[in-house]
């Protein structure tokens, strides 16, 4: 495995700004288990202190309630920064497009100038999203996509795309050791149950035994990367010697159809939900599939939780945190439904 070890990363800090939000959470307690002092920035927009419960009962974790895009902390130092901090979801980051903007772009900005007074590395995670919706399939790190700079998912795809050309304009410079990593649609406990995507819906509405919205004909395909597994990834190319010097993908490869993700979310709860069919937001990707045969070959990376294990272990989470039978499931169910709701057919998560 590429990452260090208890004792070499015992008196290392990392930063991980975004680690109040699902990926950033689960993130912040591996670090914690390898020996890090772990430092978590998050200004709440998106993430939950509940996610932090747990962790703020280690002495090696702190917290830091500020926003990337404004100056960080004059004394703010850390060996190893991740940046997380931005909105995954189209309803979160397209609520305020402008600060979704700001964030990839300032938020990278000024984190590459902390890691660059520290003398440490940067991971930006950046995502599947800077291919567009792609003419090329599976998607490999040199395709350079085909995105519309325009249109309403482009602060978050256009956003993430700068940041990687600030992570590699630093790294150019010799600043910066800055790492990318292009994440693949990723699921798993902690999801905000709110945010529109398409597994987090899917759970709920089979949960409460509402129908199963579906944006599109629900052919279009994605691969579910289960979120212990993609943190696994951040951390072996945040580790792994040389500096890639190129972004590395990091998702599962499996397919799957939206249609075939809603037959097993209902067999798996046993719902007979009908399935309700929604027009196609703008812009939604036909195809999304990692190719990550870099990752195998520079980090020794791959998923090892298959599709099914991992929504087993989602579904166990929403049911226990959430009630099936409760009123809010209901609500939150029945909000999925409508037809204000984004494309339900993105699981990529950062924030």
């Amino acid at each position: 495995m590429a990452s260090r070890s208890r004792h070499s990363a015992y008196d290392k800090t990392a930063l991980v700004a975004g680690g109040a939000g699902f990926l950033g959470s689960f993130l912040c307690e591996r670090l914690i288990d390898e020996g890090f002092r772990v430092v978590c920035l998050d200004n709440f927009r998106t993430g939950s202190a509940d996610n932090l419960v747990d962790l703020r009962r280690s002495p090696r974790f702190s917290l830091i309630t500020a926003d990337v895009c404004a100056p960080l902390p004059k004394k703010l130092r850390a060996d190893r920064v991740y940046n997380l901090a931005c909105p995954a979801s189209p309803r979160h980051y397209q609520a305020d497009p402008v600060h979704t903007l700001m964030t990839s772009v300032m938020g990278a900005r000024n984190l590459l100038e902390l890691a660059a007074a520290s003398g440490g590395r940067m991971l930006q995670a950046s995502t599947s999203e800077v291919y567009g919706d792609p003419d090329q399939h599976p998607q490999t790190e040199k395709y350079w996509g085909n995105v519309n700079p325009i249109g309403i998912r482009a602060c978050y795809d256009e956003g993430k795309r700068a940041a990687e050309t600030l992570c590699f304009d630093y790294l150019r410079g010799r600043c910066v050791d800055a790492r990318v990593a292009r994440i693949f649609n990723t699921y798993g406990p902690r999801m905000r149950p709110d945010d529109g995507r398409i597994v987090s819906n899917l759970i709920i509405q089979a949960l409460s035994r509402r129908p199963l919205t579906i944006y599109g004909s629900g052919n279009q395909t994605r691969s579910f990367c289960f979120v212990t597994d993609l943190v696994d990834g951040l951390i072996r190319l945040m580790e792994v010697d040389p500096n890639p010097a190129t972004p590395v993908n990091l998702g599962n490869p499996e397919e799957y159809s939206i249609n075939e993700l809603a037959v097993i979310v209902g067999d798996m709860i046993g719902s007979a939900s009908p399935i309700v069919y929604q027009p196609l937001p703008s812009d939604d990707p036909q195809m999304r599939r990692p190719d990550i045969a870099l990752a195998g070959k520079l980090l020794g990376w791959s998923p090892t939780t298959s599709v099914r294990q991992g929504i087993a272990r989602t579904i166990e989470w929403f049911a226990s945190a959430l009630d099936a039978d409760a009123d809010d499931v209901g609500a939150l169910a029945a909000s999925s439904s409508g037809l204000t709701l984004p494309a339900a057919t993105v699981a990529q998560e950062a924030d």
